[in-house]
């Protein structure tokens, strides 16, 4: 009798911690609401608070054709989500003594143009290493993005490129083709290809078992989310994407697999103290200022509380995940469907979570800027001049 008493006793105590908890993963479902149809993308959830995962699901379709809906395991490109995982494989061989952030990208790549400048790893890692965007080389080339895309074809673009956007570690401009060359790196000193060191250092550690580097195009993905855009109809259509290259892209991973790697930042079952130093300390440029930019990610702040995050974006697929470290929460929202903004419901489930907890204050915001526009590069042209370029693109 006694054994039940406390049995009672200790319900009455946990029930309204259960009854709150209860109360904001209703209020998430119902952000989705809108997402949540039998003929519509959707999205996939995972939240982490407190060292463990309290609430994952799925809302939409994963694949139309065929009515299959999104789970928690549901496989998705995150496209630029994959960048904090290739800072992570270069920092275990810098670790290991097989390279160092401070290298010449030469010393692994000699094919990349000398420039008469020094572009380290760490220039590549941090976005200010002054090379050309690998996606517009494609596209000024005649590329469309949903071709066939290697890692051999962007290197060619590399290789011909005759001279920098600006002097490394000048200035922060966003580019994927340094992640490119990073995964490059990993291949030449770990003697793998960079999907399978990957797999063997990060994926297989921490059970990670649904995520994987896609490296090649003609692959088959068992429980994918496909690709999907919204035209001006208002239909929906497929957006295909057809990538064979790593680096800055090409992560296929769950939200339940994405939240072990989320929980790897507290518990380091893989990597040092010193990596995750590394990884979020922002970006100090030249002349000695430093913003927002960190190794993979961003480091800033929300309503006052400190934020590591990125966002991904490639065909349909559009990604978020964000850290509070000081709060020990994450989220992570994954959608397929170009028209779903992952970025919004990330920051609603926020507020749902941490709102109690902001300091609300203009001077408490400071998210990235990926582009920063130069107004002396900016022309004028007349309303006939402006005509020529009206069109699709």
């Amino acid at each position: 009798m006694k054994k039940v008493l406390k049995f009672i006793a200790a319900i009455s105590i946990l029930s309204p911690f259960y009854a709150i908890g209860q109360l904001k993963t209703t209020q998430v479902d119902e952000l989705f609401t809108d997402w949540d149809k039998s003929n519509t993308p959707g999205a996939a959830v995972a939240i982490i608070e407190n060292g463990k995962m309290v609430y994952s699901n799925g809302y939409g379709i994963a694949n139309l054709e065929y009515k299959i809906p999104i789970t928690s395991n549901t496989v998705f490109h995150v496209a630029s989500l994959s960048k904090q995982f290739t800072v992570f494989a270069i920092l275990l061989l810098e670790e290991e003594g097989e390279l160092s952030l401070d290298d010449d990208i030469r010393k692994y790549i000699p094919e990349v143009p000398q420039f008469d400048k020094k572009i380290t790893l760490q220039h590549l890692a941090s976005h200010t290493s002054g090379l050309r965007e690998q996606w517009r080389l494609l596209e000024m080339g005649g590329w469309r993005l949903d071709d066939v895309i290697t890692t051999d074809h962007i290197m060619g673009l590399v290789q011909n490129q005759q001279e920098l956007n600006f002097s490394p570690g000048e200035r922060f401009m966003y580019c994927n083709t340094g992640f490119t060359l990073l995964a490059k790196v990993v291949e030449k000193v770990s003697g793998k290809s960079f999907a399978s060191f990957a797999n063997q250092r990060i994926f297989q550690p921490l059970g990670m078992n649904n995520s994987f580097f896609y490296d090649d195009h003609e692959r088959i993905v068992e429980n994918r989310a496909y690709s999907y855009q919204t035209d001006d109809d208002g239909k929906i259509k497929k957006s295909n994407l057809n990538f064979a290259t790593v680096g800055p892209t090409s992560l296929f991973t769950t939200v339940n697999d994405m939240s072990l790697w989320a929980l790897n930042f507290q518990s380091k079952t893989i990597g040092s103290e010193e990596i995750f130093r590394k990884m979020n300390k922002p970006t100090t440029l030249n002349d000695g200022t430093s913003d927002t930019w960190a190794l993979g990610q961003f480091v800033w702040k929300h309503e006052g509380i400190d934020i590591i995050s990125h966002s991904g974006s490639d065909a349909g697929y559009r990604t978020y995940f964000a850290r509070f470290p000081e709060e020990n929460f994450a989220v992570i929202v994954f959608t397929n469907s170009s028209s779903n903004n992952a970025n919004d419901k990330a920051f609603q489930i926020m507020d749902i979570y941490l709102g109690d907890r902001y300091e609300v204050s203009a001077e408490n915001n400071s998210e990235p800027k990926l582009f920063e526009p130069d107004p002396s590069k900016f022309i004028s042209l007349t309303t006939t001049e402006l005509k020529q370029f009206e069109g699709k693109y």
